[in-house]
């Protein structure tokens, strides 16, 4: 429906948070190829009981950014697949305007719960079933609508399936992208994380089923080990493993306008290994290696 509105390939991409903000600067100093950057909306919006879409503290910086770069829109905790009025969520509310504002090429979401009283929880994962594909995709639907633009869901980082669940993830993301027809934001380094923590989960096969030709942006990132757990903290580089399977998507799919470094501190665990110097020599390499790959399978 909005394939037509999609720009030609955007190509490396560098998502935005508190924490990256001086590592942008960094990486600008030092001549790194970024053609576009990805802004989180939560992060950015101002809250719902209050006057302003953005809040004023980020207004000018967000303006800035808006000047110089294409921008895509990520809504994380905007509650837009939890269960209360559509209207009412912060999806709605929020950031769809501030997507509209920023003249976003397209906005995506994570496929995970949120609900007022479960919002501040981390990853919650959506129930994979038929039942739930029919839900999700009439609320998918009218958002992309509201929206007037792309709407990606990206695939979760787990700890657990939810109960209930008699789809794989594949399959659900599948027939939720062709009953709604949206896109796909496909987390790379997601799927390398639940392949190492869950045994029998196949990240080859997971790509052999979703449909390539809906995955519009990729998402790469590396993670830490702890206690035996291997975490989604976009706090070191992006694995071998991820790399091989970026390179097989952008070979088959010339759908994927753009591909996104995700680097944090430790926002989401203080057990996360702190920022330092070094994190900008890290981020630049992974940005170089994405636009290698970019040109090899794109020029």
């Amino acid at each position: 429906m909005f394939r037509a509105m999609l720009s030609e390939a955007r190509g490396v991409g560098f998502q935005m948070n508190f924490f990256t903000r001086p590592l942008l600067d960094e990486l600008e100093r030092v001549g790194a190829r970024i053609d576009y950057l990805e802004i989180l909306c939560d992060t950015v919006s101002g809250s719902l009981d209050g006057p302003h879409l953005v809040e004023p503290r980020h207004a000018s910086w967000l303006a800035d950014l808006k000047r110089r770069y294409p921008l895509v829109a990520h809504s994380n905790f905007g509650e837009e697949f939890g269960f209360a009025e559509l209207d009412d969520t912060p999806c709605v509310r929020r950031h769809i305007p501030i997507a509209r504002d920023m003249g976003a090429a397209w906005m995506t979401d994570h496929m995970f719960y949120g609900t007022q009283s479960t919002s501040y929880l981390w990853s919650t994962p959506i129930q994979f079933s038929t039942a739930e594909i029919r839900r999700i995709a009439t609320r998918a639907c009218a958002l992309q609508r509201m929206l007037g633009m792309p709407l990606l869901h990206e695939n979760a980082f787990i700890y657990a399936l939810f109960p209930g669940s008699d789809l794989g993830e594949a399959e659900f993301l599948s027939g939720l992208v062709e009953e709604a027809d949206t896109y796909l934001l496909l987390d790379v380094h997601n799927l390398h994380a639940n392949s190492v923590n869950f045994v029998g989960f196949d990240p080859w096969k997971y790509l052999g089923t979703i449909p390539l030709d809906r995955i519009i942006e990729l998402h790469v990132a590396g993670g830490q080990w702890i206690e035996g757990w291997y975490h989604d903290l976009h706090n070191d580089s992006v694995p071998e493993p991820v790399w091989e399977m970026v390179q097989h998507i952008l070979e088959r799919s010339k759908s994927v306008r753009g591909v996104t470094l995700e680097v944090q501190g430790p926002v989401h665990t203080a057990r996360s290994r702190p920022m330092d110097a070094g994190w900008r020599d890290m981020a630049l390499r992974d940005l170089e290696r994405i636009s290698a790959l970019w040109s090899r399978t794109r020029d």
